[in-house]
C-alpha cells in the first residue's frame, strides 16, 4: 500500500523544469496539489475499508469450514483451542435402588407375620445390634436370632391362656391365684428383655418386668394342664395355658435362648393377635 501511494504521489507530481515562464501560479499549483492529495487519502480509505471488510468476513467462514470439518470426522482430536471452547456433558450413571436387609430363616418354617416382622428389624436396625426373639402368638412359635438376623434356632411356646394384646394393669403385684382366666394374656409389643431370675431363683429371660411376664423353661404345671404334651402337639391350637408368662423348651431356653442374651440386653417383639 507504501508503494501505490509513493506511486501515485509521484505520478501527480509536477516534473521540475528550469523553465520558469512555463510553471503554473503559485496558487493554482497549491489547489492542484490538494485535490491530488484528497483523491490518494480517498482510495487509501475504500482500500483500508475493503481489507477491514474482508477481515471481519473471513472468521465466520473459517469457523463454518471448521465446523463443517468437524461434524464430518467426530473423531477428530481437539486442540487446545477446541478444547477450552468444547463443553463436555458427564453422563450419569443408574443409581440403584438399596437393597432392602432380609433376616435369616435358613429352612425354618415361619409364618408371613414373622418374617415380615424380622425383615423390618433387620433393615431398620430396629434391635440396635442386640440379639432379638420374636414370639408368634397366633402360631405359638418362638424365633431367636443373632444382632445380623441371622435365626440361631426356633421352638414351640406355650402362651396365656385368654387370647389379647394387653395385660390388666396392675396384674405384675397380684397373686397368681387373684388372676382370673379372662386376664391371663401374653401382652404383645416391643420389649427390652434381659435374663433375670424368679423368686424360685430359677433362671429366666425378663419380659416385661411390671406385668411379671417371663420367658422361661416350660414347667410341669399340675397334671390336667399337660403342658408338656401340649408343646410337643404339632398345632398350636392347644398352646395356651399359662398366665401370661412364655414358655418354651428347657433344652430351647439352655442352648439358645441363654447364650444369645447372655451378659447383654435384647429385644424381645411379641406379635399382636387381636388388634
Amino acid at each position: 500500500m507504501a508503494m501505490l501511494v509513493g506511486s501515485m504521489t509521484l505520478a501527480l507530481r509536477p516534473p521540475v523544469t528550469n523553465d520558469t515562464a512555463r510553471r503554473p501560479a503559485t496558487g493554482v499549483l497549491r489547489h492542484h496539489r490538494i485535490r491530488a492529495v484528497r483523491s490518494v487519502v480517498a482510495i487509501i480509505g475504500e482500500v483500508l475499508c475493503l481489507g477491514l471488510l474482508a477481515g471481519g468476513l473471513a472468521p465466520p467462514a473459517a469457523t463454518a469450514a471448521e465446523d463443517a470439518a468437524q461434524l464430518s470426522n467426530p473423531n477428530r482430536s481437539l486442540d487446545a483451542h477446541d478444547d477450552a471452547a468444547t463443553v463436555f456433558t458427564i453422563e450419569r450413571q443408574p443409581v440403584e435402588a438399596d437393597v432392602p436387609k432380609r433376616a435369616i430363616f435358613d429352612l425354618e418354617r415361619a409364618s408371613s407375620a414373622a418374617r415380615k416382622t424380622a425383615d423390618w428389624v433387620v433393615d431398620s436396625g430396629d434391635n440396635r445390634n442386640l440379639p432379638f426373639a420374636i414370639v408368634d402368638k397366633a402360631d405359638a412359635k418362638v424365633f431367636v436370632f443373632d444382632p445380623g438376623g441371622r435365626l440361631r434356632g426356633a421352638a414351640p411356646a406355650l402362651l396365656g391362656m385368654a387370647p389379647g394384646d394387653a395385660s390388666v394393669p396392675g396384674i405384675g403385684t397380684r397373686a397368681m391365684s387373684l388372676i382370673r382366666p379372662e386376664e391371663r394374656t401374653t401382652p404383645s409389643g416391643r420389649f427390652v428383655a434381659t435374663l433375670g431370675r424368679n423368686l424360685r431363683g430359677k433362671e429366666i429371660l425378663w419380659v416385661d418386668y411390671d406385668n411379671a411376664i417371663s420367658l422361661h423353661p416350660v414347667v410341669k404345671g399340675t397334671p390336667k394342664e399337660r403342658r408338656a404334651e401340649r408343646l410337643a402337639s404339632p398345632t398350636p391350637l392347644d398352646n395356651r395355658i399359662s398366665y401370661g408368662c412364655i414358655n418354651v423348651p428347657a433344652t430351647f431356653f439352655e442352648n439358645i435362648v441363654r447364650p444369645a442374651f447372655s451378659g447383654t440386653h435384647g429385644i424381645v417383639y411379641v406379635l399382636p393377635e387381636t388388634t
